[in-house]
C-alpha cells in the first residue's frame, strides 16, 4: 500500500468575496495574523507527511507562484542585521525547490475540474486534496488525523463536521451508515442537498484523501450542481466499488473564504499567540464591555 506523499491544493478561485482586496492579491496570500492562507495549508500537509506539493491555479496567481521560492538578498540582510526570528519564519516558508509544482486552470469549472488537472503529476498514487480557505486550528493538524485512519482503512476519505441545518444546502452531506470512533463508512454523498433531503448533518469540509482511481470518474462525469464538476459526485459514484469513509476530524474550523470566518480565525490565532493573546484580549474585552452592560 503506496503512503500518502502528494497534496493538491485548488487555488484557482477569484476571491470576489474579498473584493476589493483580491483585485490586485490572490485571496490565498491575504495574511491571517502574520502567514498567508496557502502557508497554514501547506504547513498542514507537510505536519502530515507530504513531500510533493500541486497547486492549482490560474492567471493573475503569479504572487502566490512566487512565494515558495527562495529569497537570498533578503535572508542576508536578515542575517547580517542579526533578526534570526524573522529570518527562521522566512525559510520555514520556502518549498524545496524540486518539491512543488503548478498547473494552470483556465476556466472554473468546479472543484472536481480543477483536481483532475493534476491526474499526470499525481499518477497511480493516494493523494490528499487541501482547500485552504477551510483553515482548521487543531492539537494535531486534521490532515495527519486523517492519514492515520487512512492508512487503516484505505479507500477514499472526506473530512465532516456537523453543520448547522440552515446552512446543509451549502456543503455535501454524507450519510453515515456506521460510524467507530472519528471514522464514518458511507453509504452515499449529496452535494447541497435542501436541508428536508439531507440524509445527515455531517457536512464535507476541505480535507480529503483520494485514490487514484477517482480520476477515471472526473474525466467522465457530466456537470453537476451549478454546472460545475463536482468532486462529490465523483467521489459517490465510485463508493461501490472503491469505499468511502468520512472521518469527523478534532478541531475548530474556519471558513476564510468568508470575510466573517477570516476575521474569526484571526482574533483566535492571535488570541494563541504569547506575543499578542494577553494584549489582544484585553483590546477585546475593553471594546465588548459596553456592548454587554447594554444587553
Amino acid at each position: 500500500m503506496k503512503p500518502v506523499r502528494k497534496a493538491v491544493f485548488p487555488v484557482a478561485g477569484l476571491g470576489t468575496r474579498f473584493l476589493p482586496a483580491t483585485k490586485s492579491v490572490p485571496k490565498e496570500m491575504l495574511p491571517l495574523v502574520d502567514r498567508p492562507l496557502i502557508q497554514y495549508a501547506v504547513d498542514e500537509a507537510r505536519a502530515a507527511g507530504i513531500e510533493e506539493f500541486i497547486f492549482v491555479t490560474s492567471p493573475g496567481k503569479s504572487a502566490l507562484e512566487n512565494y515558495f521560492g527562495a529569497l537570498p538578498a533578503l535572508e542576508r540582510t536578515l542575517e547580517e542585521k542579526g533578526k534570526d526570528d524573522i529570518l527562521s519564519a522566512l525559510r520555514g516558508s520556502k518549498l524545496p525547490e524540486a518539491s512543488y509544482s503548478f498547473v494552470r486552470q483556465d476556466e472554473a469549472r468546479g472543484l472536481g475540474h480543477a483536481v483532475s488537472l493534476a491526474r499526470r503529476l499525481v499518477g497511480d498514487e493516494p493523494f490528499a486534496v487541501i482547500l485552504p480557505d477551510d483553515v482548521i486550528r487543531a492539537r494535531q493538524p486534521a490532515l495527519a488525523q486523517m492519514v492515520t485512519a487512512f492508512e487503516q482503512s484505505r479507500g477514499h476519505m472526506v473530512a465532516t463536521e456537523a453543520v448547522p441545518t440552515e446552512k446543509l444546502s451549502s456543503y455535501g452531506v454524507v450519510d453515515i451508515k456506521s460510524q467507530t470512533g472519528r471514522v464514518q463508512s458511507l453509504k452515499g454523498l449529496v452535494e447541497k442537498p435542501s436541508p428536508a433531503r439531507a440524509p445527515s448533518r455531517s457536512g464535507i469540509v476541505g480535507r480529503y484523501i483520494l485514490e487514484a482511481s477517482i480520476f477515471d470518474w472526473l474525466s467522465s462525469l457530466a456537470p453537476g450542481s451549478g454546472g460545475e464538476i463536482q468532486l462529490t459526485d465523483a467521489i459517490a459514484a465510485d463508493l461501490g466499488r472503491t469505499g468511502v469513509n468520512g472521518f469527523a476530524f478534532e478541531g475548530e474550523r474556519f471558513d476564510c473564504g468568508s470575510v466573517q470566518g477570516f476575521v474569526q480565525a484571526t482574533v483566535a490565532f492571535a488570541l494563541d499567540r504569547p506575543d499578542l493573546g494577553a494584549e489582544l484580549q484585553n483590546f477585546v474585552t475593553a471594546r465588548t464591555a459596553p456592548l454587554q452592560k447594554a444587553a
